[in-house]
């Protein structure tokens, strides 16, 4: 299994989750988030592999957020739009952001990570 995790030192869920995983003993690719965005385009497959709301891919408690007026513009933008927002802005992406060959997930759950990516 490929797993690849978009993550922000600074984020405390981003280590609790990258600790959950040594813990598992899962090899992943750790990916910083605010250096490396995913793009647009690699955002847009993501979403639609996860099945989620676009806006859930949204960091709506951070800086970038709140400043960026996001909050009051997100539901008039289009996909495009909020993709390209995603993609500019690392900080803007909730996180951690984490796909394997066959899960998207956004946020830390260990529960939910445990059923899409712990070894069977």
């Amino acid at each position: 299994m490929t797993l690849r995790v978009w993550s922000y030192d600074g984020c405390s869920t981003c280590r609790k989750a990258k600790a959950w995983l040594e813990r598992e003993g899962l090899a992943f690719e750790l990916v910083p988030i605010v250096e490396q965005p995913p793009s647009a385009a690699e955002l847009r497959t993501l979403w639609q592999r996860s099945g989620l709301p676009l806006r859930r891919f949204f960091n709506t408690s951070g800086q970038s957020y709140r400043q960026g007026g996001f909050s009051a513009k997100l539901g008039a933008m289009t996909d495009d739009e909020a993709l390209a927002a995603l993609a500019a802005d690392g900080k803007l992406i909730k996180r951690p952001l984490a796909a394997s060959d066959d899960a998207v997930l956004v946020g830390f759950d260990a529960d939910a990570w445990g059923e899409a990516f712990a070894t069977r």
